[in-house]
């Protein structure tokens, strides 16, 4: 048996050993590179699966491959890709295209398909918060418009959204080299083009610019609710290219059941091909997304300042993200190695307890706007089961966000403070256990913290 052959075979009980996201994320891609002695060497696309696969899949690995030939007694993984030559030594192995990458400017869109280089699928951490999406992203590059059309993602804020849907479309432009037009925008931007359109009688250009695409990738569609021409314009878009075979992909807080204000015609649409969530990462997750980060900054910081880290900002990436800057940013502006003492001072100070700048009306407004019923209706007598969830949602979010009294939450609510006890407890209840409910108030609150 050759090596090609050896790895295959491995590859192949692999696969059945982990998810599909994982697999496609870790291994699928990998390839031997040469055996000298007793050492097989593999190479892998990035640092970070190196990493990960060493930590996570090696014991595993070693054994399958022993099972085929006993005389491996290690594996030794390189970063590279499938074009390594096999007639270099293993130290030799580089990436041919690292170069190339190493010039891109990661801070820069492309203005023709709004898409930033620094989203790709490799660099997407991968875990049971965001698989299914993760898993369907990776499927829609083998078969734009004949997978998952189209392909609806949603939920909170910096959990990686837009990551995904943008990793998509450059993933697309690599594998057929250009042969597949993708283009990235926002719903803001889709709105203000429309706007432009029919304010410059130019609105059949602005029709032309995102019917004549492969893979329209739309981020926040939320945003066009209640915007008649965007939605009509957007509608009409829509329908032109599934009817074409051209793949859609959109990314919402919320799902399309829970977007009261976009015609039902759009949310119908949405609700036809595959919806994904994604939601808060577990700790191992954020520990990975933390050495990731690190390995793209190229720094290190000690076990216990990641473990504090990722278990003091268990919620969103992006905040995970900024307060992992302001540790790098002090540690190289004090020239020293940053202490768990000094990490927890940053992290207190970067993330300030929100109850103290959330107020009562704040909630308020944004369970009536997730909703779409007013504050009156919340605080009135009003028995109606569109109005009863929506209450005792306002008086659990009012408890544990601001951690008010349950007498002073009865009275804001024209309620007596048993009937606050009732609600709170029937909400923390079934939070837990009810997944849409859980995630109306995690899209609740992130209405809040943007507020």
């Amino acid at each position: 048996m050759d090596l090609e052959q050896m790895w295959q075979s491995t590859l192949g009980e692999m696969e059945v050993q982990l998810t599909k996201a994982h697999f496609a994320t870790w291994l699928k891609n990998s390839r031997p590179i040469d055996k000298k002695d007793d050492t097989l060497f593999v190479a892998l696309q990035s640092n970070f699966a190196k990493t990960w696969v060493e930590e996570k899949y090696q014991k595993n690995i070693i054994g399958i491959v022993r099972n085929m030939d006993t005389s491996v007694k290690k594996i030794e993984f390189v970063v590279g890709n499938k074009n390594i030559s096999f007639n270099k030594a293993p130290s030799e192995a580089k990436d041919p295209q690292a170069g190339a990458s190493a010039e891109l400017d990661f801070n820069k869109t492309d203005p023709e398909t709004g898409l930033n280089p620094k989203y790709t699928l490799s660099s997407f951490v991968v875990g049971p918060s965001n698989e299914l999406a993760f898993a369907a992203a990776a499927a829609i590059t083998e078969a734009p418009g004949k997978k998952y059309n189209p392909f609806f993602i949603y939920g909170g804020v910096g959990l990686g959204k837009t990551h995904l849907i943008q990793a998509i479309g450059n993933e697309l432009i690599i594998k057929f080299k250009g042969k597949i037009k993708p283009k990235y925008v926002s719903s803001e931007q889709f709105t203000r083009d429309i706007v432009w359109g029919l304010r410059n009688d130019r609105i059949e250009s602005v029709k032309k610019k995102y019917r004549d695409v492969d893979v329209l990738i739309i981020d926040d569609i939320q945003f066009i609710g209640g915007k008649e021409k965007t939605e009509e314009e957007f509608f009409h878009t829509f329908n032109a290219l599934y009817e074409g075979n051209k793949q859609i992909i959109i990314s919402s807080d919320r799902p399309p059941q829970s977007l009261p204000t976009l015609q039902e015609r759009l949310r119908s649409r949405f609700e036809g091909g595959l919806i994904a969530d994604v939601s808060y990462p577990e700790y191992e997750m954020r520990v990975a997304i933390i050495k990731s980060k690190l390995q793209e900054m190229n720094r290190k910081l000690s076990d216990q300042v990641i473990d504090l880290i990722a278990k003091k900002l268990r919620k969103n990436i992006r905040e995970l993200e900024g307060v992992l800057k302001k540790i790098i940013f002090y540690e190289e502006r004090k020239q020293t190695d940053i202490s768990v003492k000094m990490a927890e001072e940053i992290i207190e100070k970067a993330t300030q307890n929100l109850s103290k700048r959330v107020n009562d009306a704040q909630i308020l407004k944004a369970v009536a706007e997730f909703f779409s019923i007013t504050v009156e209706d919340l605080v009135s007598h009003n028995r109606r089961k569109e109005v009863v969830e929506p209450r005792q949602i306002a008086i659990y979010l009012l408890r544990d966000i601001s951690d008010l009294s349950y007498p002073y939450i009865g009275e804001k609510l024209g309620r007596d403070h048993t009937t606050a006890i009732h609600s709170y407890e029937k909400i923390n209840h079934e939070i837990n256990r009810n997944p849409a409910l859980n995630q109306k108030i995690l899209t609740i609150k992130d209405i809040i913290y943007k507020s």
